[in-house]
């Protein structure tokens, strides 16, 4: 039995890809680094992480994207025995304007090594990458529109119409004209377009309504690629927008893929919202639905309606793994443990080392937290609605411009953290420094005030998520009690719907380690752990 999301915590607009008996999911990772997390599996029920194949300057930069910026909805294909990876690196959020480029790298295993990218276009984001059998390639991305009014398109002006270019392998380039092949449905808002061929049709589905709780999976088809193309005769073929009481609420955006056995699934993103006030605080997590295809030749999910199932037939034998309660993270390798990422940059030399002091990381103190170029901060997913990080650090202030410790981290406008810091009265105090979706002006609130003072030596900081719930707590290293310190914070605000709304976030929270030191001298502060529990 597959149990939807598949892909807990921040991993959102699933492609995927089948190449023989193996199964990959490419989502998007919008500011961190490194880009597109690409998980695989043998039977749709468990998924590993095995790559994030943007790992470089010369194929991701992003240090100055604002936050929900950078890689959105990656298309995954594999075809001509490679793998293909197209991508956007939007620039810009805010205003009539996203300045989204798009981009094609390729490898001969998923491990890689993957290769430069060869710019595509800027047209819009969501760009796909469709193989003809006839040896063609076919390339689609939803069309930006900063006009008042959208020429192209029924619904938001903005989202105006997916358009449709032949992709030359050989030049590396677009060629021939350029066609807008489908203006959506009434819902709006098109985007997300994937396609696919089969019996002689060519089936385009695409994401609608905004990736709130009006999203949904859409779905049309023609006998030419670039059209007229015919709607589902339900128009859509996943969606929740009409069930609010569904588990998996905001359902779009996703991928048919097919098994050597002709079974039929398609992916989709969802959220799981905390009540009472419907936030996500693990962001757009990943689901997979089955489906059948029915004698009127169109796709259908196999349990009838368009509302995604929590649980999901799977393949004959196909057993879930039992998830690890507690994992503990110790830093004796020169390399990240792989759930951790980091932000926007391809310089992780400046933020951390894992040799500079053997069994430990050590982060530098560089910009503050919130930051959208250089900001220390390493993190993994928040994959539980309850759980509990705790960590290890030594760290030694000068001023009050030095802070490291733990941190429940969304963006700049919406996190919370517990650091270790000094103080003019105090001398060596901890602090908590929270920003409750303060959109746009990003200010921070203290709710312990200047501070506490704490003694010399290695510190343990942990925090416990308990639905919207926060609590931090501190005590000397593996000595005493622990003990809590300040109040109980909200944790739902470090969600999707925080702050600016379900249409301004399109990460997830994140449970991780900062340090930053605004006098520029990148004071260090070493961890020697790192817990993750769930509860």
């Amino acid at each position: 039995m597959i149990i939807n999301p598949i892909l807990p915590g921040f991993n959102p607009d699933p492609s995927i890809c089948r190449v023989g008996e193996d199964y990959y999911i490419a989502t998007s990772t919008f500011e961190w680094y490194p880009g597109v997390q690409i998980h695989h599996s043998r039977d749709l029920v468990n998924w590993d992480l095995v790559t994030r194949p943007l790992n470089r300057a010369s194929q991701l930069d992003m240090r100055g994207n604002p936050d929900s910026c950078g890689v959105w909805a990656p298309c995954l294909s594999y075809a001509d025995g490679q793998f293909w990876l197209v991508y956007t690196d939007v620039k810009r959020f805010e205003g009539s304007f996203k300045d989204a480029h798009n981009y094609i790298v390729t490898a001969p295993s998923i491990e890689g090594p993957w290769s430069d990218p060869i710019y595509v276009n800027s047209s819009g984001f969501d760009p796909s990458l469709f193989h003809d059998d006839d040896g063609r390639k076919w390339f689609t991305n939803m069309q930006w529109n900063h006009r008042p009014e959208a020429r192209n398109t029924i619904g938001h002006a903005k989202f105006d119409g997916i358009l449709l270019q032949e992709w030359d392998p050989k030049t590396q380039k677009l060629t021939g004209p350029i066609k807008n092949i489908f203006e959506g449905s009434k819902q709006g808002l098109v985007e997300g377009p994937h396609l696919f061929k089969r019996n002689g049709w060519y089936y385009l589905t695409t994401a609608e309504g905004g990736t709130g709780y009006d999203h949904v999976v859409t779905m049309a088809r023609s006998r030419s690629i670039d059209g007229p193309y015919e709607m589902h005769p339900n128009t859509h073929l996943i969606t929740s927008k009409d069930n609010p009481e569904a588990v998996l609420q905001r359902a779009g955006h996703g991928q048919y893929v097919e098994t050597p056995d002709g079974q039929v699934y398609h992916t989709h993103l969802c959220g799981r919202p905390m009540p009472p006030k419907r936030r996500c605080t693990l962001g757009r997590e990943t689901g997979l639905q089955k489906c059948v295809w029915k004698e009127d030749g169109w796709l259908y999910l196999e349990q009838g309606g368009v509302v995604p199932a929590v649980e999901v037939p799977g393949l004959e034998g196909a057993v879930k793994r039992e998830e690890p309660v507690e994992i503990v993270r110790t830093f004796d390798s020169a390399d990240l443990p792989k759930e951790f990422q980091w932000l926007r940059t391809p310089q992780p030399e400046r933020l951390f080392s894992l040799t500079e002091r053997a069994g430990r990381l050590r982060l530098f103190g560089r910009e503050s937290i919130g930051s959208w170029f250089e900001q220390s901060l390493v993190a993994r997913r928040q994959e539980h609605h309850s759980f509990r990080a705790e960590t290890r650090l030594e760290f030694a202030p000068e001023t009050y411009q030095q802070v490291a410790g733990l941190t429940h981290y969304y963006n700049r406008y919406k996190f919370h953290a517990l650091g270790i810091s000094t103080d003019e009265q105090l001398g060596r105090s901890l602090i908590i420094l929270s920003c409750p979706g303060d959109y746009p002006s990003g200010s921070l609130e203290f709710p312990i005030g200047m501070g506490q003072s704490i003694p010399e030596g290695a510190i343990d900081l942990a925090m416990e998520i308990t639905d919207n719930d926060l609590q931090f707590f501190w005590r000397l290293a593996g000595e005493g009690e622990w003990q809590a310190i300040g109040p109980i914070l909200d944790a739902g605000v470090v969600s999707d719907e925080g702050g600016f709304g379900e249409h301004g976030s399109f990460t997830g929270a994140f449970a991780g380690m900062f340090c930053f030191d605004i006098t520029g001298r990148a004071k260090p502060a070493d961890f020697e752990r790192f817990v993750y529990r769930r509860g």
